[in-house]
């Protein structure tokens, strides 16, 4: 084993370049071959090269048979397993089953009675077998290349695809070592939810078990400002600090540590299945099970148990690679780990406390962008008080509250009494501290080239820290690939105005030249129908928050100029409230006297609270940016009556004519050629109420003849927009039209020479 100490790396890498390309393309196994000049450089021992490359191609082979396994076609009706990871949300569960060769599924279930949701509640699904009855579907398509990507998803978990169970029937459980302890993890949550009072059940759910359901969203918002949601998974030093807790608690009881080590040997692995078995559980699990072990008979160090862990993992679970926190587990271990005659270098505890943060940081931070496209500067200063607050005092008091939970009589409602106000006054000072602007940084999602780059430079930064180099220098190094990703997105010289699909709705993002001003027309909604309660999600879907900020984040637009809600329908303005919390606003236009409906009641309060001016437009109001001019040609008159009084924005720049619509319907079209005789030869039109047969008149788009018309309308929507009659106006007129729902967000570039259109393929 002595031949292995500290070389286990550069096996670990070879199996990680093999999983890529058995994933990806058999050709990035060539990067294996600069893999072995670095070997060669750092004059390894001919066999342990000829070793990284036998396990190169083994594990490549292994995990491309792997692969081949998950293409074989489910058959339906089948019994399915589940597994421990399953949510309620309403009246649907979603979660992974398994089917009888262990290949994960993605499922949905639709409860038809309230009765039978809350009997499912109350029990502990993990091994449950049903014969199950319905269809595998593929996953829907992203809204845009920046949101949340299904099929993304079940790559990273070995899933097969989508089954919408129609129906089903208890065939039986499949008891085993896992499945006994997850029932007693959801015996665990449920005392939990008992016991605890409502405030502290999220923090000791995610501290203690790994259950995240109940940390309330906008203190989820409030630790990502921070940069401390980490606190909030069970990673290295959560494991370490329990094994020490357990360890130490074994040895108080006389215990000899021989027989202490063993019993945490056993105990470890447990907790993990207990604690949800994310990948930074069992990254941390196998890394001190493995240096436990070591120290029977041979000494093994801290990074070669961590480069061994990795290859377990991935042979156990190859497309794990893929999960955002096994990449940030392991990433982050491994800074620590290799910076460690960097951290020797400073005697001060605060000062080692920043640099381990800081070292985190700057190896995490490409991948950080690439996956969430910001990242939290104040994060830096706030880790070195978070991580040992949460870590020696959070952690611990949690312990104990549980033990004590357990203890009928008068202890626990005390000790509950004394930890409850002085966790709500953390948590108002969390707020407070997440209320500082310009705390996050947001360039946008980063190319690959740019990654490659950053951490080319982060590595050159670690090894002249190490060698004491210039301090200056060093700095200079690590900033220049900074910079580069931050003017990146900027950097064009033509007008954007993308289509962002936001289902039954309207959303249009408008980007000037190198960005220098931003402008957003409408931002979707969700046209919301009443239903009984026990149907309601527990946490509804945002169109703003889930589908436009992500966009906006994902291109680096931080703040948008002017805001414009063509008038107040939901699928217009219902999501203008999340863009607002998320993204600065500099002003917002309305139609006159729009802002009297009662939709627009949650866009006043934001605004209000952010101090954003909210000013009424009317036609011949306009305003110009270098080339190019902004007029809205609608509505003449205040009084506001719905559709018909719909903004309507005409974009000039050279000779290209954009118009903007809204949802302006025959008679508002009628109004607008009347008043705008030579308004034609327009290149982009946003057709009205999303191509409904109540708009784009033929008169009208005779008249405007446009090049290309845009109709934002759901896919399968149930209103059957755009109308088959529109359409087919359109194609008779040999007129060129695109709808996001059909294609995806649409962007269109406005160049000298012309436009370019750009969708997914």
């Amino acid at each position: 084993m002595e031949s292995l100490k500290s070389k286990s790396i550069y096996y670990a890498l070879s199996v990680l370049v093999a999983t890529i390309a058995a994933f990806e393309s058999m050709r990035l196994l060539f990067i294996l071959i600069f893999l072995v000049l670095f070997l060669i450089y750092k004059r390894l021992h001919f066999i342990h090269i000829l070793g990284v490359i036998i396990a190169c191609f083994v594990f490549f082979y292994y995990i491309s048979d792997e692969l081949k396994k998950l293409e074989v076609p489910l058959t339906l009706p089948q019994t399915l397993t589940w597994t421990h990871e399953y949510k309620f949300n309403g009246n649907k569960l979603r979660g992974f089953m398994e089917d009888q060769d262990g290949r994960n599924v993605y499922v949905v279930y639709t409860f038809p009675t309230e009765n039978e949701m809350k009997k499912f509640k109350q029990i502990s699904l993990a091994g449950q077998q049903f014969l199950v009855f319905g269809l595998l579907e593929e996953p829907n398509r992203p809204a845009h290349q920046y949101a949340f990507n299904m099929k993304k998803y079940l790559k990273s978990k070995g899933a097969i695809g989508i089954v919408e169970i129609a129906n089903w029937s208890y065939v039986g459980t499949k008891e085993s070592i896992a499945q006994k302890i997850n029932v007693q993890r959801f015996k665990l949550k449920t005392h939990i939810e008992q016991t605890f009072p409502q405030s502290l059940v999220g923090e000791a759910q995610a501290l203690l078990i790994g259950l995240q359901e109940h940390v309330d969203d906008e203190m989820t918002r409030a630790y990502q400002k921070l940069g401390i949601t980490h606190l909030f998974a069970i990673s290295g030093l959560h494991i370490a600090i329990v094994s020490f807790i357990f360890f130490q608690g074994l040895i108080r009881l006389k215990i000899r540590r021989e027989l202490a080590t063993l019993i945490l040997l056993v105990i470890l692995p447990i907790y993990g299945i207990l604690a949800g078995g994310a990948p930074s559980v069992w990254r941390a699990v196998t890394v001190v099970e493995l240096i436990l072990l070591s120290r029977v008979k041979w000494r093994l160090s801290v990074d070669d148990a961590l480069s061994i862990s990795f290859i377990l993992f991935v042979l156990l679970e190859p497309w794990s690679i893929y999960q955002i926190g096994f990449q940030l587990s392991y990433l982050a271990t491994a800074s620590l780990i290799y910076s460690g005659k960097i951290l020797h270098q400073f005697s001060s505890w605060v000062v080692q406390s920043f640099f381990i943060t800081f070292v985190c940081q700057l190896l995490v931070y490409p991948l950080l962008l690439f996956h969430f496209y910001e990242i939290s500067i104040s994060s830096f200063i706030v880790n070195i008080f978070f991580v040992p607050l949460f870590s020696f005092i959070i952690l611990p008091i949690n312990i104990i509250l549980l033990v004590v939970s357990f203890i009928p009589g008068v202890l626990q409602k005390l000790l509950f009494t004394l930890y409850e106000p002085s966790r709500e006054l953390l948590t108002h000072l969390i707020n407070l501290l997440q209320s500082i602007p310009y705390q996050m940084w947001n360039p946008g999602k980063p190319s690959l080239i740019l990654i490659l780059i950053a951490y080319l430079s982060i590595f050159i930064v670690f090894y002249r820290f190490e060698n004491y180099s210039k301090l200056y220098k060093t700095v200079a190094i690590l900033c220049i690939p900074l910079v580069l990703i931050h003017v990146s997105g900027k950097l064009f010289n033509e007008m954007k105005i993308s289509f962002v699909n936001v289902g039954q709705g309207d959303c249009i993002v408008v980007e000037l030249p190198w960005q220098e001003e931003v402008y957003m027309i409408d931002t979707g909604g969700l046209l919301r129908f009443e239903q009984e309660n026990w149907k309601l999600n527990d946490r509804p879907f945002e169109v703003g928050r889930q589908i436009v900020v992500p966009y906006l984040k994902g291109k680096g637009i931080t703040k948008i100029d002017k805001l414009i809600i063509t008038h107040a329908d939901a699928d217009h303005v219902e999501g203008a409230e999340e863009v607002l919390q998320e993204i600065k606003v500099e002003e917002i236009h309305i139609t006159p006297n729009s802002y009297k409906k009662d939709i627009m009641s949650d866009l006043l309060k934001e605004a209000q609270k952010q101090k954003v001016a909210i000013k009424e437009q009317i036609a011949s109001n306009l305003w110009r940016v270098r080339d190019i001019s902004f007029s809205y040609l609608w509505p003449l008159e205040t009084n506001y009556e719905g559709n018909n009084d719909s903004l309507v924005l005409l974009i000039t720049r050279g000779d290209f004519q954009g118009l903007f619509t809204g949802d302006l319907e025959k008679e508002g079209e009628e109004n607008i050629l009347q008043n705008y005789p030579h308004l034609q030869g327009i290149h982009l039109l946003k057709a009205g109420h999303h191509g409904s047969k109540t708009s784009s008149s033929e008169k009208f788009v005779e008249q405007l003849v446009p090049n290309l018309t845009i109709f934002s309308a759901g896919e399968n929507n149930r209103y059957g927009h755009p109308h088959e009659e529109v359409v087919e106006r359109f194609q008779r007129l040999n007129l060129h039209s695109l709808t996001t729902g059909v294609v995806g967000t649409i962007e269109v570039s406005i160049k000298n020479n012309g436009m370019a259109v750009s969708y997914p393929k």
